[in-house]
């Protein structure tokens, strides 16, 4: 079956301001995230693509601009199921002052059983980003053959559950996978068993150097045990 290139967006003025983006209309990338999305297409250089897929929204659809730019014979798809989590009225509040709802406990330890007030559950997120990857892997297969690599373009929470349904991972564990802007995730699927050959791959080891200013917040929900929802800045 097909290989799944995931990508996902570039650092967001929502990252950088520490906001919970969900579905906010008119977040873009920043400086940065327009620097790393200008790098993909190099990164991604000698891998052939059979199609790419984005998220409707804008900071995915800006990462893949330099990229079908350098392919302009890559065809692109919108596919709303691999499209933020609906985080209903989380959406655009600060992280900070989310740490502390009682919800954020039940996101952080047990987010099978978490639900968005006005959103969709944790659960429901990934039903259909997984639904749709494995719409997307028969249609590539059937349209390029077995061997054909295809790429999504997503969000933090969206590539975290489809690496844990890759995995074999209860969706209670996957807040333990982090996925930084703009990294490349890559899983390739057979008829028995997925496997996972890159995760979260930037190039880039800033984000291990100890001290890094540029990821403060990221570090201090991380040092106390906590995930980034959404996904954070990662590294400057």
């Amino acid at each position: 079956m097909a290989t799944l290139i995931l990508v996902r967006h570039g650092r967001s003025t929502a990252n950088t301001a520490g906001l919970l983006a969900g579905w906010t209309p008119g977040v873009a990338l920043d400086e940065r995230g327009a620097e790393q999305a200008a790098k993909l297409p190099g990164r991604l250089v000698g891998v052939p693509l059979a199609a790419a897929v984005t998220s409707p929204l804008q900071r995915c659809r800006e990462t893949l601009a330099p990229l079908l730019a350098a392919r302009p014979e890559l065809e692109l798809h919108t596919d709303e199921r691999i499209g933020e989590c609906h985080y209903g009225d989380w959406s655009g509040r600060k992280l900070a002052e989310l740490a502390d709802q009682p919800l954020m406990k039940i996101v952080q330890q047990h987010p099978s059983a978490a639900a968005f007030p006005g959103g969709e559950s944790m659960r429901a997120m990934q039903n259909r980003a997984v639904e749709a990857v494995r719409e997307w892997n028969a249609r590539i297969e059937d349209e390029h053959g077995a061997d054909a690599v295809y790429l999504m373009c997503s969000h933090g929470d969206i590539i975290k559950s489809l690496v844990a349904d890759a995995l074999g991972m209860h969706l209670d564990l996957f807040q333990r996978i982090h996925v930084d802007p703009c990294s490349v995730t890559a899983i390739r699927y057979t008829p028995t068993r997925p496997f996972v050959f890159r995760l979260g791959d930037t190039g880039d080891f800033g984000s291990l150097v100890p001290g890094d200013q540029a990821r403060t917040a990221d570090k201090a929900a991380e040092d106390a045990g906590n995930a980034v929802v959404g996904g954070g800045a990662g590294a400057a």
